[in-house]
């Protein structure tokens, strides 16, 4: 793999035209969304989009979502029932993903989708992304910027500890403010939960009018949607949920009244604890010990945190 001398952009004019300018040239810059960093590439582009996932060491079976600045790109590329414009209204731009059939002469490379017939789409709500694919006028895939099962990255420096010397470029836009990634919900048939995230499946059950289907167990070599492999977002060391006190040799990760070496949000904040979520985990990963976590309410964000914490639970593969 190519080395690089990866350049950290301001979230500025120069910077964005410089990203945009690698991008066009087939290059992957990583840049900040309201959920995690994303490892950006012009999703038209193949050599470009196959260089995310060498980059990653994400398998190629893993379909990736694709940024756009509106939902007027997004009617573009795929169908778009009702149902697709009453999420979109209610959430757009912001930390939720359509999973939608693909339109005929759609031009995304078929490395973005892995050959499937339906296509991720999201429109994010982070000012530097919004001027990014501005600046750039076109589709950009763009997966979590960490290596491929790994803690997913919210702030420029997790990007470079994990992706330095393999990517062109990281625009630092801070620290992400939503800290989990986006909800993912298929509109491919009945509309179906893929992914808990940055939007609550309450919300999108109360725009939708019904509730959502629960997700189901993906194939491990056919995934329908990014983040769903059982084991992902871990850290080196092994992680043990819903403890309340630590075990010898173990760092804690705290939540309401369980306070531990840090904790996710001690008043019980399930939006500050989303927040806080990975850029703890890598804070504790870099202590080299076994992690326990507080137990964290299944509700609202609660059922997206808990799910990033049971995949980084996961028996590696």
């Amino acid at each position: 793999m190519p080395e690089f001398d990866t350049e950290l952009l301001a979230p500025d004019e120069g910077g964005l035209a410089r990203a945009a300018a690698i991008w066009r040239a087939g290059g992957l810059v990583a840049l900040p969304t309201e959920t995690v960093y994303g490892l950006a590439a012009d999703a038209r582009q193949g050599r470009a989009v196959a260089r995310i996932f060498a980059s990653k060491e994400r398998p190629r079976f893993n379909p990736l979502i694709v940024h756009l600045p509106g939902a007027a790109a997004a009617r573009q590329l795929a169908e778009w029932p009702r149902d697709a414009a009453r999420l979109a209204d209610a959430f757009w731009p912001g930390p939720l993903t359509l999973v939608l059939p693909l339109r005929p002469g759609h031009g995304l490379s078929p490395l973005v989708t892995a050959d499937l017939p339906t296509v991720a789409l999201r429109v994010p709500a982070h000012d530097v992304a919004r001027a990014a694919l501005h600046a750039f006028g076109g589709p950009l895939a763009a997966p979590s910027a960490n290596p491929s099962g790994r803690i997913s990255p919210t702030t420029a420096a997790h990007v470079l500890a994990g992706l330095g010397g393999r990517i062109e470029a990281v625009i630092d836009g801070g620290p992400c403010p939503v800290g989990v990634e986006s909800t993912i919900v298929s509109l491919a048939g009945d509309p179906a939960l893929l992914r808990p995230g940055g939007v609550p499946a309450e919300a999108v059950e109360a725009a939708l009018g019904r509730p959502l289907a629960p997700p189901e167990a993906a194939a491990p070599d056919r995934p329908g949607a990014p983040g769903q492999l059982a084991s992902h977002y871990a850290p080196r060391a092994g992680v043990r949920l819903d403890a309340t006190e630590r075990r010898p040799g173990e760092v804690l990760l705290g939540f309401g009244a369980i306070a531990g070496d840090l904790t996710l949000s001690a008043s019980g904040d399930l939006a500050e604890a989303a927040a806080n979520l990975f850029g703890h985990l890598h804070a504790l990963d870099a202590r080299g010990q076994p992690i326990a976590v507080a137990p964290v309410p299944e509700t609202g964000l609660g059922r997206a945190i808990n799910d990033r914490l049971r995949r980084a639970a996961a028996p590696r593969p």
